[in-house]
């Protein structure tokens, strides 16, 4: 009994109205005096109660010729005004948040850090299905692997270019990096971009190396994330389409001159 009044008052009734109303359900009709035994709601306070019930189209309140008695509203009817009036507050409430969220996306730009798996994934999955029209990935295959299907949804509906490193079998709009002394280095982090839109992207680490990663739609970071993508994607592109082993070596003695390696 105890957790069906939970539930009634996670639905907006008081414990009072809840207990009151579960009396109704076990006896109706019934009075005042009888309500406040069953339900043992003081009898000081099971009028206003009732009377309360009775507003909210829970109760119904018939005047007989020497009392009053009431009854429950059936059970099945209590349910579908209780959907009805769920559905509407959570339609209602959606509307005014996502205006608050709004004014505050126009307000300033953000860059949220996200430290938990759940929380990663999640937003993962959400860019690329809230993208519209473009989606940049770049990414080891630990988290294509985990992105897999979500990738190829979104590849059904939108562009999605961009480059995979050791990822096999990926959309074919997309990249695969060429094998390099660089990638195959041990030491060397893991790493995953999604842009979506030229709006918004998360980047930072897979989630099977460590928890930390960045949400944002600063326009800054957007142009920095998305040339990324596109310079290695270039690089890739000329490497193979030139055939020569040298230009690899060139590009490793290059890469190890500039970061003094």
């Amino acid at each position: 009994m105890d957790e069906l009044i939970l539930q009634l008052k996670q639905l907006g009734l008081t414990e009072y109205e809840a207990k009151v109303y579960i009396a109704l359900v076990q006896e109706s009709p019934a009075s005042a005096a009888q309500i406040s035994k069953l339900s043992t709601v003081p009898r000081a306070r099971v009028y206003g109660t009732l009377d309360t019930l009775v507003d909210k189209g829970i109760v119904l309140k018939e005047n007989a010729e020497k009392t009053t008695i009431y009854r429950a509203l059936p059970v099945a009817l209590f349910i579908e005004k209780a959907q009805q009036d769920f559905t509407k507050t959570i339609d209602q409430m959606d509307e005014q948040l996502t205006a608050l969220e709004a004014e505050s996306i126009e307000q300033q730009t953000q860059i949220l850090s996200l430290q938990e798996k759940e929380s990663i994934m999640q937003y993962c999955r959400h860019l690329l299905e809230k993208a519209e029209h473009t989606v940049m990935i770049s990414m080891w295959e630990d988290m294509y692997t985990l992105l897999r299907e979500d990738i190829e949804r979104a590849a059904a509906r939108v562009t999605v270019k961009g480059i995979t490193i050791r990822a096999e079998d990926v959309v074919p709009t997309v990249d695969t990096h060429r094998t390099t002394h660089h990638l195959a280095t041990t030491h060397n982090p893991h790493w995953f971009i999604i842009a979506i839109d030229h709006k918004e992207a998360l980047y930072g680490s897979p989630v099977t190396e460590r928890l930390s990663a960045f949400l944002t739609d600063d326009e800054m970071h957007l142009y920095i994330l998305e040339d990324y993508i596109w310079h290695d994607v270039l690089v890739n592109r000329l490497v193979k389409r030139n055939g020569d082993d040298s230009l690899e070596e060139w590009v490793k003695k290059e890469r190890a001159n500039f970061f003094n390696k």
